[in-house]
């Protein structure tokens, strides 16, 4: 399998009639689709020292990444994990933002944010324990500044939010990251985190990935205005990126972070992408979403971006490419048998933590869960 196979894949079906979104105008972009470097006055002075040898860390960063998320589907299909959240399509957003940080700032997940963990040194493996049900994470959040994942929809925005409020009472200048999609965008505890942060000043960046679809509902039907719009309101900077580049995006992110620990309070990032998988191994996207919205997409392919971008400046020969795709299907190897060789599932783990001093119900059910088990063992419950 090519680094680049999977985002080649085409649902099974058309389905719907909405419209593919259009580029518009405010959107921040250094590279075009075809891989073609543009001038940007505000925002070209924060990659114009980036090297030849970062910009192929980029590339290896988002082919791993893709890699990565792969195999994971592919394991999940395959019965060894619960469930996946696929990040494809979203790697340059993901890669950009998680190279503007510095290892003293603190990053806010949801639940998709691979690329992130990727760029913070958390080993792929314990993010698949977690969807295997073996661990509640298995990273210590502080050795990385790496929050665990979060699933409660937006709720760590206001995690974040507190966490960048103690930071400047600290006096610290790092600053916080807070992830969350299109989605999330809708809940009030993202609003109450907008507030929070406008009014303390706190040195947040509000990164939202909009890849236009909340499972199966469109953008259109969360906003009437692009996202990035809504800071406005709460009384803090907005910017619209494109998120399928992976310059533009570290651009972007390296200006609201010095922003924040300038002392001058929260932005909303907003990186434009698309989700070109299913939101998760459990969602079939070819029943709400049209062939051809993902076909537009796939021309603005993130990897495929860069690469031409490569080529076309010497920066990377096809020596370079030979080896990554050797070390990317390396990747893909070692994390297949780290996953086979984990234990299953504690059955009973899921009746753990959930009080924290415990509770009758709880034990009751228990009780009954474990009878059910056992019922199994004398031929019972066959």
């Amino acid at each position: 399998m090519t680094v680049e196979s999977t985002a080649a894949r085409k649902p099974r079906r058309s389905a719907g009639t909405r419209k593919s979104p259009s580029t518009k105008p405010e959107l921040v972009q250094l590279l075009t689709p075809e891989g073609k470097r543009v001038k940007n006055v505000a925002y070209d002075k924060y990659v114009a020292d980036i090297t030849p040898e970062e910009l192929r860390g980029l590339y290896r960063d988002m082919v791993l990444t893709r890699r990565f998320d792969a195999e994971a589907t592919s394991l999940q299909r395959q019965g060894e994990l619960g469930l996946w959240a696929s990040l494809l399509g979203q790697e340059a957003a993901q890669i950009g933002s998680g190279r503007a940080l510095r290892d003293d700032d603190y990053v806010f997940p949801t639940y998709r944010e691979h690329g992130v963990a990727w760029c913070r040194g958390v080993d792929p493996t314990n993010l698949l324990g977690m969807f295997r049900g073996v661990n509640n994470g298995g990273w210590d959040p502080n050795s990385n500044n790496f929050h665990l994942y979060t699933i409660v929809i937006g709720s760590q925005t206001l995690h974040a939010t507190g966490y960048a409020m103690g930071v400047a009472k600290d006096g610290a200048d790092s600053a916080v990251i807070a992830y969350f999609g299109d989605g999330a965008s809708s809940q009030g505890d993202v609003a109450e985190s907008f507030t929070f942060s406008a009014v303390y000043n706190a040195p947040v960046v509000f990164f939202c990935q909009n890849n236009q679809w909340a499972i199966s509902e469109p953008t259109e039907k969360q906003t009437r205005v692009p996202l990035y719009q809504r800071a406005q309101g709460f009384g803090f900077p907005g910017v619209r990126v494109d998120g399928n580049d992976v310059l533009a995006s570290l651009a972007v992110t390296k200006w609201a972070l010095e922003r924040a620990r300038a002392g001058e309070g929260p932005t909303l990032v907003e990186a434009y992408t698309y989700r070109m998988g299913a939101h998760t191994t459990s969602d079939d996207p070819s029943k709400y979403r049209a062939d051809e919205e993902r076909e537009a997409w796939e021309a603005k392919d993130p990897i495929l971006r860069l690469r031409r971008y490569l080529e076309s400046s010497n920066h990377a020969d096809e020596g370079f490419f030979a080896e990554l795709e050797t070390e990317s299907e390396a990747l893909g190897r070692r994390v297949r048998e780290a996953v086979r060789a984990m234990p299953d599932p504690d059955r009973f783990a899921i009746f753990e933590h959930a009080y924290a001093d415990g509770h009758a119900l709880v034990d009751e059910e228990r009780a009954a869960f474990a009878a059910y088990q056992a019922s199994f063992a004398d031929g019972e419950g066959a």
